[in-house]
């Protein structure tokens, strides 16, 4: 603590202690004044102003120091001033005492809080900055919380000091009015439950049901004021249309139907979108095939001699697509045209927030969700427009396996693609301008991934920026910057996976002005809505993640809220996000990480296991990989959780579940895990920090009590 923090400390502490060992509560008190009234009001009458001046200098002190009395001081200041004056007195010395509070809270303790508590802490300033004036405005027009609380845990907070000075200037006036008021009565009044009378508490009551006519006038204002130039049609063709057909489009749309809502849903490629046709679905197809030819590979590791399988490129592709055939129908225009949604194929465009154009048709509605997704992020590479390159979207067409692969980005889907071709055969480049694979995950995580794909042969070149691209003599070339040397890097084929960006043009928004990230993506609040009010926007073209599982839970909002926003809205909850990358090893993730921990200053402990000693994963020959836990100092509360190695993304789901119900290790540890499976992992990365938190004094003393029964 610094020597001027120390120094306020102190002063503070003597004249609180003085207030109470003096006893000087006693001359803040009803019987007090009502016996010194008279002589108070003689003084009065002859020296008006120094009364003003030394009742507020007061009424500042004991506001500002959070002692009690100001209850009194408000209904005194009514007896001795009159309502108008005793309002305008109290209003300003209780204002600048309560800023006076909020300075010494935040001047003493908000660093330390905000410090260590970040990360609980971030929702509460996100909310703050964005609403922190109506936070206060609402706590101020109920007497119900303390304003000597309200003032010391602001200062915490973020909120600006002249904000709060003049919001609690408003917000404290009504229930002035209402003391003051009462004040001016003093003389009928015997103790401080005599302001308790039915009218007073009627005002109270109307004081307490203030803030949320306030709150619903203010939303009315906004929403009027983002559509008044759109003419509201007189009846509505749907309750809801959805444009996109991806996992977030797909789940509105289901939802909508399930509480018989008028629905249609527009895609204009196809149903499904890039989960079922380009992502999730056909990479884990080719996985599959490309772990099984791996598998060969290592047949002397079970007991084989030799293994081995013959394949045609063109056919292990035509498996993948049967493999979206056969998934196709659960996101079929026919199965949500049997659950009551109206599908149509088209290129939708919004001219209103209340209409759609497809087709030449014009759909009314009174909601709008848009679920557009987002497409590969290809960056400007000099040459790149010579060659024909592949996505993530395109690469699906492929049938010809290439000789030599450059793949460009080692994020998930760079790793996933560059690990699949090295198994099918090709020699495979991976270009990426990070040091480390996988950015987002812990470097001695990353490094597992790096170390089994070097075993596989795949060339790493990290630290490397795109250039250009040439075509040389009918020779493909690549050339990248590593530490300021050009590398060049022949390819018969070049695979671009360096992340995606959302689709946001082409159907609309820019005509509505409605309001986009600096990311790119649509800008929502936390009910999903945009600067729209009647819009709402889900998945990739919303983000913050590019996860079909979170497109999937932003939809139920964006529905929920949509269609029953008038009666009850919901915030959407990001508290627990969970993600995998589905390299060998797997890598699944749930919460903080050590980098994100530290980035953001939160303290932690690690508690590791190896899963190279689990008995299932030794008899499998996957005995590779760890469980990585990071918990509060000193408790068994999960902050996040990373896990390496086979079925990754099966085994955090444990953790997911725990976190999301707040269950520590001691509930996982005192869970009945089967043998033998790799879930025990789970159990025994429970059982580690177990043993790093074990009471050693209290084992000391038990281990005296059995040599004492042993009568050693």
């Amino acid at each position: 603590m610094s020597k001027a923090r120390l120094l306020l400390v102190l002063a503070l502490v003597l004249i609180i202690a003085s207030y109470f060992i003096f006893d000087l509560g006693e001359y803040f008190s009803l019987d007090f004044f009502k016996a010194q009234q008279a002589i108070i009001d003689d003084f009065f009458a002859e020296n008006p102003l120094q009364t003003a001046l030394i009742f507020f200098c007061i009424y500042v002190a004991v506001t500002g120091l959070s002692l009690p009395g100001a209850a009194i001081m408000t209904l005194i200041g009514g007896a001795i001033f009159g309502l108008l004056w005793g309002t305008v007195v109290v209003s300003f010395a209780s204002t600048l005492g309560a800023t006076l509070a909020f300075l010494v809270s935040r001047f003493l303790l908000r660093d330390y809080v905000q410090s260590k508590f970040s990360r609980n802490l971030r929702a509460i300033n996100a909310g703050i900055r964005k609403d922190g004036a109506f936070y206060l405005f609402t706590l101020r027009l109920i007497p119900l919380f303390p304003f000597f609380v309200i003032n010391l845990v602001m200062g915490l907070t973020p909120i600006s000091t002249l904000k709060f000075f003049l919001v609690s200037q408003i917000g404290m006036l009504p229930g002035t009015l209402v003391y003051v008021n009462a004040g001016t009565q003093i003389a009928k009044l015997d103790s401080l439950s005599g302001i308790l009378s039915p009218p007073l508490l009627i005002s109270f009551a109307l004081l307490g049901v203030f803030p949320l006519i306030a709150k619903y006038t203010v939303t009315m204002l906004k929403r009027h004021k983002a559509l008044r130039q759109y003419k509201k049609p007189a009846r509505f063709d749907h309750n809801l249309v959805v444009i996109g057909a991806g996992s977030a489009g797909l789940v509105s749309a289901y939802i909508a139907a399930a509480v018989k809502a008028s629905v249609a849903l527009i895609e204009k490629h196809k149903m499904g979108g890039d989960c079922l046709n380009t992502g999730c679905v056909p990479s884990k197809a080719i996985i599959r095939s490309a772990k099984f030819l791996h598998l060969q590979t290592r047949a002397r590791e079970f007991g084989f001699k030799s293994a081995h399988a013959e394949f045609d490129f063109a056919e292990v592709m035509e498996r993948v697509q049967r493999v979206i055939s056969q998934v196709e129908p659960h996101d079929s225009a026919e199965r949500y045209t049997q659950l009551g949604v109206e599908c149509i194929q088209g290129s939708a465009r919004i001219t209103s927030p209340y209409t759609v154009e497809v087709n030449g048709r014009t759909l009314t509605t009174r909601n709008i969700i848009i679920a557009t997704g987002g497409r590969p992020f290809v960056p400007q590479i000099n040459g790149i427009e010579s060659i024909d390159y592949y996505t993530s979207d395109t690469i699906w067409s492929i049938r010809e396996l290439p000789e030599r692969l450059i793949v460009l980005g080692g994020g998930p889907i760079g790793c996933e693609l560059a690990q699949v071709f090295a198994r099918f055969g090709s020699q495979v480049t991976l270009v990426h301008r990070q040091p480390t694979l996988l950015k987002r995950e812990d470097p001695e995580i990353a490094a597992m991934v790096e170390q089994q794909f070097a075993r596989e042969g795949i060339d790493l070149r990290l630290s490397h920026s795109a250039e250009s691209i040439e075509v040389r003599d009918g020779v493909k070339t690549f050339t990248s910057i590593h530490e300021g040397e050009h590398v060049d890097l022949e390819f018969d084929a070049l695979l671009v996976a360096i992340g995606r960006e959302p689709n946001t043009h082409g159907f609309g928004l820019s005509d509505l002005d409605i309001a986009l990230t600096p990311q790119g993506t649509i800008e929502v609040n936390e009910f999903m809505q945009t600067s729209m009010p009647n819009i709402y926007a889900c998945g990739d073209v919303a983000g913050p993640y590019q996860f079909t599982h979170v497109a999937a839970h932003q939809a139920w909002y964006c529905a929920v809220n949509a269609l029953f926003g008038g009666f009850k809205k919901f915030k959407v909850d990001y508290s627990v996000i969970p993600w995998a990358t589905f390299t060998d090893p797997e890598v699944a993730r749930v919460g903080l990480n050590e980098k994100q921990a530290q980035a953001e200053g939160i303290a932690y402990e690690v508690t590791r296991y190896g899963i190279d000693d689990l008995d299932r994963a030794i008899a499998d020959e996957a005995a590779h990989g760890m469980v990585k836990v990071l918990t509060e100092p000193g408790r068994d509360k999960i902050l996040g959780v990373t896990i390496a190695g086979e079925h990754a993304g099966d085994l955090i789901t444990e953790y997911i579940t725990a976190m999301r119900y707040n269950l520590g290790m001691n509930k996982i540890l005192g869970t009945i895990h089967i043998y033998p499976t790799l879930a025990e992992a789970n159990k025994y990365a429970a059982g580690n920090w177990k043993r790093a938190h074990a009471p050693e004094r209290l084992l000391k003393w038990i281990a005296r009590y059995h040599r004492w029964i042993r009568g050693a």
